[in-house]
């Protein structure tokens, strides 16, 4: 029996690179594969394999005093949903290019919005009603098949662009307004929140655990709506046997939540596209420059 166990841990590592090298042998001894992110400011992994492996690795990992109080979400997958294991040190656990503005200590991120279970989120919302602001925390084209309803999708491609975003003052009208950040695990979250609260947001949270979380609780009866977006072989993931369909085929506008990678090898973005215009092999492009420079790369 395998499963996919994901989790994150803002908190000051002084040695990433031995951190970096004790946490790929130990996954490697158990036979595990997935991606795992040292950085000064703590962890970030994603990992699939046997379950009894896999709570072998979580007890080891506790051992280190950072770490002892790591939540560990567990997910439906396996090994098989991972190339290989990935185990690196970098800057960020999460590239938002604010490594010098982030700040972490034990407790984790400092300065960050105010944690919310899924329950206390609706208690927010039945409080607050149309007041509160959802504000999605990951990259447009996840929260083109999934997203909180009404939520704020800001127009960024990668962590990279919410600075720039944050700071255009698109938002500035939100900045006295309770606002719900959220993402895929809630790492994102625990980054931007602390973002929005040094540029003059006022009353910042984020759903502890993210939509991974909320999913668990509420599944596809509460405030989400849509499938979530996955960043491993699985592509998407649904709560239930009646999730909405919000996406829209990138061709024929039906809807959908089928992602396909480019038919342009150099290209690494998605095409939403729905079963029928998958077919069609022209349409498998993300955009008119891929399928110019695929017919240049093929000789035609």
């Amino acid at each position: 029996m395998q499963k996919i166990i994901l989790y994150y841990k803002f908190t000051p590592i002084q040695d990433p690179q031995t951190m970096m090298l004790w946490q790929k042998t130990l996954s490697e001894s158990l036979n595990l594969r997935g991606r795992i992110i040292i950085s000064p400011h703590g962890l970030n992994g994603t990992v699939g394999g046997d379950i009894d492996d896999l709570k072998k690795y979580i007890k080891a990992t506790k051992t280190f005093p950072g770490f002892k109080g790591t939540t560990f979400k567990w997910s439906e997958g396996s090994r098989e949903d991972f190339p290989r294991m990935n185990v690196k040190v970098r800057d960020e656990i999460v590239a938002f290019d604010a490594a010098d503005e982030l700040r972490v200590d034990e407790n984790g991120v400092i300065g960050g919005g105010t944690h919310l279970k899924p329950k206390q989120l609706h208690k927010l919302v039945e409080e607050r009603g149309d007041e509160v602001v959802f504000f999605d925390g990951r990259n447009a084209h996840e929260a083109a098949i999934g997203k909180f309803k009404n939520a704020v999708v800001p127009d960024t491609h990668t962590s990279r662009d919410f600075i720039k975003e944050l700071e255009s003052g698109k938002y500035d009208n939100l900045k006295d307004k309770p606002v719900v950040t959220y993402c895929t695990g809630g790492i994102r979250c625990e980054i931007l929140s602390s973002l929005m609260k040094n540029r003059g947001f006022e009353e910042v949270y984020q759903i502890d655990g993210g939509i991974a979380k909320y999913g668990e609780a509420y599944g596809d009866d509460g405030l989400w709506e849509g499938s979530l977006r996955v960043f491993d072989d699985r592509m998407t993931v649904d709560f239930s046997d009646h999730a909405k369909v919000i996406g829209e085929c990138t061709h024929c506008k039906s809807n959908t939540s089928n992602y396909e990678n480019c038919a342009f090898a150099n290209c690494n973005d998605l095409v939403l596209i729905c079963e029928d215009c998958k077919e069609d092999e022209s349409l498998l492009f993300h955009t008119e420059v891929c399928r110019e420079r695929a017919k240049l790369t093929a000789g035609i």
